[in-house]
This record gives C-alpha cells, sequence and structure tokens, in this order.
C-alpha cells in the first residue's frame, strides 16, 4: 500500500475528521472511502484491522482509530 487510506461512514464526526485529516496529508497522499455510500468497501476495512470508523490505515498497515464515531457492527447493520 502507497498511501493511506481514511475509511468514514459519513456521519458529521467523520466529515469534520476527514477535513481534519485532508489538512494534514496531502490528498495526493490518502485515500478517501466512505463505507456508509461504498458497501463494497466494508471488508477491505475489515480486513485492514477497522474496527470503528472514522480511521485511517497507514502505508505500513498500522490503523489509526479517529474519536469514536461508530462501530463496523454499526456500519454494517
Amino acid at each position: 500500500m502507497s498511501k493511506s487510506i481514511f475509511y468514514h461512514a459519513g456521519c458529521p464526526v467523520c466529515i469534520s475528521a476527514e477535513h481534519d485529516i485532508l489538512n494534514l496529508i496531502n490528498s495526493s497522499n490518502v485515500e478517501i472511502v466512505n463505507i456508509g455510500t461504498d458497501r463494497s468497501r466494508i471488508a477491505d476495512a475489515q480486513q485492514a484491522g477497522v474496527k470503528s470508523v472514522p480511521a485511517l490505515v497507514t502505508p505500513t498497515g498500522n490503523v489509526l482509530h479517529i474519536n469514536f464515531g461508530a462501530s463496523m457492527e454499526d456500519v454494517i447493520g
């Protein structure tokens, strides 16, 4: 993985965190994935170790859980 991936579910907490991430990391170095609208990426997030969103997965595979917006179980429904 050459980019960080920021997973979120589209809630206000997630959108706020997305803006903060994009202020910290150049947008060419991070992929933004809204799993609230792109549900096909939920499995990718889970496989990466995401337990709640918003979360940032670094290029080395570390998962940084940011705030606590929603658990993956809540997102999956």
